[in-house]
């Protein structure tokens, strides 16, 4: 399911499936996209932080048209201890890796992958991108 911006309209809320993962997709060409996620962060369960959320920053490839610092968007996942994903959507190698990629992390999120809960994959992430 696709959301612009949180929180979602509660009319709804009976026909919701579990929330398993949310993907905050920021656009690193629209300062616009970072203030959006940034206002959506507030409608988020703390607890969602422990593993099921990450963000997806598109339009890496395009470094001259950037508005939005990438460090800007690192330091929203460290605040949140959450993932950060950097990718090129036009390139459809990198489009099909990151969706792949989205995909696992979803299955980890939604309890699918033994023995691999989204907190211990989380922090196997942050590990890994210490070193």
């Amino acid at each position: 399911h696709l959301a612009t911006s949180l929180p979602l309209p509660s009319e709804r809320d009976h026909f919701r499936p579990r929330i398993d993962l949310i993907v905050f997709m920021i656009d690193i060409k629209s300062k616009y996209s970072l203030k959006n996620v940034e206002a959506s962060l507030a409608h988020v369960d703390a607890t969602f932080f422990l593993g099921k959320v990450c963000f997806l920053v598109t339009g890496v490839g395009r470094v001259n048209a950037c508005s939005i610092d990438t460090s800007a968007v690192c330091r929203l996942g460290e605040a949140y201890c959450s993932p950060v994903l950097f990718c090129e959507l036009e390139l459809e190698g990198v489009r099909v890796a990151t969706a792949q990629r989205l995909l696992r992390i979803l299955q980890i999120c939604a309890g699918r992958i033994p023995e691999v809960s989204a907190l211990s994959f989380v922090s196997l992430m942050r590990s890994s991108d210490d070193d």
